[in-house]
Formats: structure tokens, sequence, C-alpha cells
């Protein structure tokens, strides 16, 4: 009797530290993938195996499989307000542990040309300025944050997605400039030089990261360079900003395979 009752007790406790152990295990990999733009997303929500789509704040969300790996497309649309909403909804509604933001941007760097490549080691917003406040330029409030941090095994991801899939490609690490502006003139670019430095400027990545920041979800910004940020930009974007999202959109689709 006395050995059946500690059986008992045994295969108890037992069964609570699996049930433990099953309640803390870590979610699945889930890769939420944003662009601004059909060429930035096209041809990765094309590529998703069991694909379902639904739209949301007349976003469409492509979600499937690339190769093993879940993973859910989306197009945001330009600017941060998007961009956000965007980020946030495939966090909460659709599980994302991992968020990858793919498109195109402007050099801010004499070193990077048109068709190389920046990764984010962090984003900043900036047009964001409440310093008449007390407030750093591109400073949120209160979080004491002017920019905000990228995944580093994200980034290490991304880097090597790019050496493996594109050698030719130059890939830089750095920090990314965003802003509700189109960057078209040398003074705006030196301007955003001046206040914060940076690779490469866009209009989504650093609300992306900021919604990151905030859920507790890793990051990393990829951008293909597809223009200088300034008075050649107009020819030079329209010759290239398809070539440049479409070569991205094939690196982040290695990069979640493998």
């Amino acid at each position: 009797m006395k050995h059946t009752a500690m059986k008992i007790a045994f295969s108890t406790i037992l069964a609570f530290t699996l049930a433990a152990c099953q309640g803390t295990a870590a979610p699945a990999e889930k890769y939420g993938i944003i662009g601004a733009m059909d060429a930035e997303v096209t041809s990765l929500q094309e590529s998703l195996a069991d694909a379902k789509t639904e739209v949301i704040a007349d976003m469409t969300f492509v979600s499937g499989k690339l190769g093993e790996t879940e993973a859910v497309v989306v197009k945001c649309g330009m600017g941060k307000v998007n961009a956000a909403i965007c980020a946030h909804t495939l966090i909460n509604r659709y599980g994302v542990t991992k968020v990858i933001n793919t498109g195109v941007g402007g050099s801010l760097d004499n070193r990077i040309d048109i068709g190389d490549i920046v990764v984010s080691t962090e984003a900043v917003q900036h047009d964001y300025d409440v310093s008449i406040i007390g407030f750093r330029k591109g400073e949120i409030p209160y979080t004491g944050l002017i920019a905000f941090p990228a995944d580093p095994a994200l980034r290490e991801e991304a880097v090597k997605a790019i050496r493996e899939t594109a050698p030719e490609i130059k890939v830089f690490e750095g920090r990314v400039c965003s802003g509700d502006q189109f960057i078209a003139s040398s003074e705006q670019k030196q301007q955003i030089l001046d206040n914060f430095g940076g690779l490469c400027c866009e209009m989504e990545g650093a609300a992306i990261a900021q919604t990151c920041y905030l859920n507790h979800v890793p990051y990393v910004i990829l951008r293909a360079i597809s223009d200088k940020a300034d008075h050649s930009e107009e020819v030079s974007f329209e010759q290239f900003s398809e070539t440049a999202a479409k070569r991205c959109a094939e690196i982040v689709n290695a990069m979640v395979r493998n």
C-alpha cells in the first residue's frame, strides 16, 4: 500500500513537471517580413507554401512557409505610421518571433554605392524633434533612447545570407535613419548626417524598430541602395529601385530558409 502511494505521488509530480516544461517551451520560430512596396515583397509572397491571405487595416498579410520556416509577408505601404501598424499586427495577431524589414534606401555615406546593402545595427527617426521641451533630437520621450538597437543574431544571419547568396555585393553594417520624407537633396542629406550620422535613409525602419522594442521582439533592417539621396536621386531611383528591392527580397528568402 505504501509503495502504491509512493508510485502515485511520483507519477503526479512527473506529470506536473512535464506539463510545466511544455507550458514554458519556447515558441516556434516565425518570421514577420515587411516591405513598403510591391517589388519588395511580391516574390517572397509567391514563394510561400500553404499560403493564406488576410487583409487587415488595408494591408494584405500572406502567411505560410519559406522552406520549413513559418513566415508572414506583408506590404505595409510607405511611411512610419503604416510601418508601425504593420509590425504591431504581425507581433500581436500573428505571433511572429522575429521581424525583418526589407526594401530600398538612399545612401548617406560616400563609400556606399547603388546596389550595395546596409544591414542595421540600430535605427533612428531623423525627423523626430521635441528638443524644445528638453529632449535630444531624435529621442523618443521617456524611453531615454534616440536609436533602437537591432538584434545581433539577426544581423549575423543577414550578413551571412548576403555573402553566401550574393558575394559580389558589398555589405555595410550601421545606423539606419528613417523619416516621413523622401530625401532628394544634398542639403537634406547633410542635415541628417550632421544630426545623426548613419549609413542610409528611408521611411519605415525606425518605426518598425520602436514597435519591436516595445514588444520585446528582435528585428533587423535590410536596405538595398537605390539612390544617393541627393539631386541625382530621380534618375537613379527610377532605374534601380525595383532591381535593388528584388535582390534584397532574394537575400531575405535565403536568410529565412537557412
